[in-house]
This record gives C-alpha cells, structure tokens and sequence, in this order.
C-alpha cells in the first residue's frame, strides 16, 4: 500500500541513553518522540524487539512473538509499583556509550526477578488481574515461549541450552515431558510470563504516546527466524529438519557487496508447502503481533518470498546453495484475506530478479533505496534519485547495517567522495545533512535517516557489520547529543521539501475525486 510523503528516524531502543547500561522504554524514549514531533516527523523506525540471542543481534531472537526483557525500564517499573525504590538506589557505573551486553543482563536479569518476587508478594488486586489477563489473551504463544526460556536456562550449561541438546522426551515436546517440566519450573516459567507482561505494558504505552502525537511505530521482522527459538521448538513440522531436531538446511545469501563467501545465518528454512496446506495460520498469527507492536511493518529480505537461498546446514559459508522457489504471490493474497490492507515495507536490496519486482509491486509495497548504494560502481545507479522509477519508495541515507554516512565517505575511494560531491554540488565537509537533505528532497514518498546520521557520527556509531559477529548492535547516544539544533534543522528540511502529511493530504483527496468523475 501506498504511503504519503512523510519522513522518519532510525533508533532502536537499545540506544537511548539511561544509567541502567542499556536503552530501555523509560523517560528518555518519550523524550525521543517529543523530540520527533518538535522535528516535524511522521515515523519512527525501529529493530526487531524480540529477546535477543546469539551475538545480542535483534534478527536472531528466542522468539518470534516476545519482547526484550532488556527494554523494561526500571524506573516505571519503580513508578508504576512493580519495584520498591531501594531497588534502583545503586546502579553499577556502566558504560554511557555502549552497551556491556555481558553485565547488563547480569544486573537487569537480577533486577527483573526482584521485580516479579515483589508482584508475587506484593503486588496490587489490579495488577494481578491485568496479569491474568495479558496471560490468557496471549497463551496461544505466550505458554511455550516461558517455557522454552525456563527449560533453556535450566541446561543452559550444557551447550547454551539450544532445544535439540535438551533430553529427548522435552525436545520432542512429549506430553508426559511437557507436564513434568511445566510442573518442575512452573515458577520461572511464571517469572517469564510475568517478563512479557511487565515488556508489552511498557511497550504499547510508550507506542499510544507515539501514535497520539501522529507518529507511527515502523517495525522490522527478519522473514526467516532463529533455530533456538520457542518457534522453531513449538512448530519442528513447519521446517526442514533432521530426525535429531537439528537443520537440514538454513539460510543466508551468495556472495554479495557485503561478503565473498555470501552470508550463513543459520536460520531453519520453512516448509512452505505444508504453512499453505494450514492457510499460512503461524504467518497470520505473526503478522497479527507484529501489527500489535507496530503501525508499518519492514520485511527484512523480502525476495525470500519470491526465491530463497537453500544452504545444506553442514557446508561452512553460504558459497554452494542453491535458489528455491517461495510461497510468493500466494502468501500475501492469503495474508490480505485475512488481516486486510499489509502496510508493509519491502527490503528489496541484494540481488533481486524480475520475479521479485513483480511480486513487490503487485501489492504496492514499497522497496527501499540505500544512497550510500548510489555512489559505488555503476555511475547510473537506480538508487540515484534522479533514476527512482517510482515515489512508492522508502529511501534512506543508511541502515543499520551499513556504516554512518561521514564513517561511509571518510573509508570510501577517492573517485567516490568525488562522484558525491559533485553529484550534491557540496564540498563534503557536512556530507551526513547533505545526505539526509537529498534523501528529503527526493521523490521518495518515505525518507528516513539514522540517528547517527543526524548526529554526523563516524564509524564508531556503526550499529552493524553483516557477516561479522562480536562488537556490534552496542551503540548507544548520550542525552546531549539529542539537541535542539538537530530538530530545528530536521525540521527545516521536513517543511521545506513537502514531507509533513497533513499538509498533503487535502490534495491527496482532489486528486483521488476528480479521477472518479
């Protein structure tokens, strides 16, 4: 579906400051959309919120339905009643610049089961009461996911706990074995519970507070999900898997601009034929939450819908694969039935055939373009914005996967920053606002820009390098650097170059009647 113009920031939560060692849903996310709408934007986008796993990464989440826990704020959880204030009266001194994953989830871990220990004894009628309520509307996901988490850190020393070294009866989730774990850890497994609730309380408030002010929540879901995960556990048929539970095949990409080897994620690849036979019933149901979190949602590696790339799970790269046809027009048709209008954002970078530009338009999504994409190779680039064919696009200066835009130009050859300049007819030296000034100038109908590029960071702020692990999702901004410059000059921009809705949607209207008469 089409969008109208409008434009946005990129931010995941993990990056607001605080003095709990990581960004969380607390004042200074609400100081984040004040700040948006001082600014003049529409959208804010984001990661995905799941709990994340292997490398801290967002795409690599136990679950596809759940919450971070990370993201609680401690100081709602003080405000609200959850925690007494002694909990918080010392905080150990963490980094302001980064977060230490190892120590923050050590501290958050233990502040979060004081948290729970204290709605248990303590807690108020209501609370209670909206506690088993929340459980009961979201048991269809929320049952195994606690009790996955419980019985993965139950054998968490052995090999991490990944579900196919558990004992066989509870990885092939026997009813018997299901009742008896249930039982032996129905405390965690209510501790988990409680985590979720304490996460979508939190989330959905600070999300009505957004949506209030007119500003839409962008989501972002990875298409494929993490091997360890309540999803792949609860559902073993829905993927190609071996008798011992292990992959048969995962996922990634060939060889690409990124990598020489292609990308190995590691993901368990869908047995699509079997999600048609059900209707796509867990793709409904994913999508259902995903639009409970979120206003618009971005498909990390759309293509994988049209033809995806089969790596045998024993091969070491992503180099020897193979493109296999996916469920492609048929899916979203079937996700239209049953949810209605998909305000979907397709991630159309990569290598991408006719197939998928015809699969992509076909039901109006827009693609994306990467400026910094525009300046390396061909001199004709189509992410240059004089070669967009369509304004249903979301162009942004960067992603989360590239570098910042001055850490971009500072590493890139000469012949480039020469192509930029003379393309922007600048001298380089503010090449992070001249970026976002052409990205709002654009015939885009979305334009979105990083934080770091906001704030002209260097490399240091890059959020992620694909491929690569250790090091990376950690940036974090400190309160002064979010000032009153940056939304003055943002929303010049905004106003200048048409991007503010309300402005445009009484033409929108005109347009649409005079074409019915």
């Amino acid at each position: 579906m089409r969008f109208a113009r409008s434009s946005g920031v990129l931010v995941h939560p993990t990056s607001f400051p605080g003095r709990y060692g990581v960004g969380d849903l607390g004042d200074a996310a609400y100081r984040f959309v004040d700040f948006l709408v001082e600014a003049r934007q529409s959208l804010w986008q984001i990661l995905p919120l799941g709990p994340t796993g292997y490398a801290d990464s967002p795409y690599q989440c136990f679950s596809a339905f759940a919450g971070n826990p990370l993201l609680i704020s401690p100081d709602r959880l003080v405000a609200e009643g959850f925690l007494p204030e002694t909990a918080v009266s010392y905080v150990p001194p963490f980094p302001n610049e980064i977060v230490d994953y190892g120590p923050v989830i050590a501290y958050k871990n233990s502040l979060l089961t004081q948290a729970y220990e204290h709605f248990s004894g303590n807690g108020s009628a209501d609370h209670h009461e909206a506690f088993e309520q929340f459980c009961g509307e979201q048991a269809y996901w929320l049952d195994d996911f606690a009790l996955f988490m419980a019985v993965k850190n139950y054998h968490a020393d052995h090999e991490g706990g990944v579900w196919n070294t558990w004992p066989a009866d509870i990885a092939r989730r026997e009813p018997a074995a299901m009742k008896q774990w249930s039982e032996k850890l129905a405390e965690e497994v209510s501790r988990h519970k409680f985590l979720q609730f304490l996460f979508f309380r939190q989330w959905l408030a600070l999300k009505q507070y957004a949506n209030e002010r007119d500003i839409q929540i962008v989501g972002d879901i990875p298409i494929f999900v993490a091997y360890d995960s309540a999803d792949v556990w609860a559902n073993p048929d829905l993927f190609f898997l071996n008798e011992d539970g292990s992959p048969q095949f995962i996922a990634g990409v060939p060889p690409d601009y990124f990598s020489a080897t292609g990308q190995r994620w590691g993901n368990p690849l869908y047995r699509w034929a079997r999600m048609a036979k059900q209707g796509y019933a867990w793709w409904v149901k994913r999508l259902q939450m995903t639009f409970t979190q979120a206003d618009i949602v971005r498909i990390d590696h759309f293509r994988g819908f049209d033809a995806y790339w089969e790596i045998p799970a024993e091969e070491p790269t992503a180099i020897k694969g193979r493109w296999v046809k996916g469920p492609g027009a048929d899916f979203f048709r079937k996700m239209r039935e049953q949810l209605g209008d998909l305000p979907i954002i397709a991630e159309d970078l990569g290598l991408i055939t006719r197939e998928v530009k015809e699969l992509r338009d076909a039901f109006d999504f827009p693609g994306m373009k990467i400026l910094q994409f525009a300046f390396g190779g061909e001199r004709n680039s189509d992410f240059l914005p004089h070669n967009f064919a369509t304004p249903n696009c979301v162009v942004y200066t960067g992603t989360h996967d590239n570098d910042t835009t001055v850490g971009w130009y500072a590493s890139s050859d000469e012949w480039e920053r020469d192509h930029v300049r003379r393309y922007l007819a600048v001298d380089g030296r503010n090449v992070a606002w001249d970026m976002i000034r052409l990205a709002w100038m654009s015939v885009a109908d979305t334009a979105v820009a990083t934080m770091q590029d906001l704030m002209q960071l260097g490399t240091e702020a890059r959020m992620n390098f694909p491929g690569k692990t250790g090091g990376y999702w950690r940036w974090r901004y400190t309160p002064e650097m979010l000032h009153q410059g940056i939304a003055s000059r943002l929303h010049e921009l905004t106003e200048l170059y048409g991007r503010i809705p309300s402005e445009q949607a009484a033409p929108a209207e005109v347009v649409i009647e005079t074409e019915e008469v």
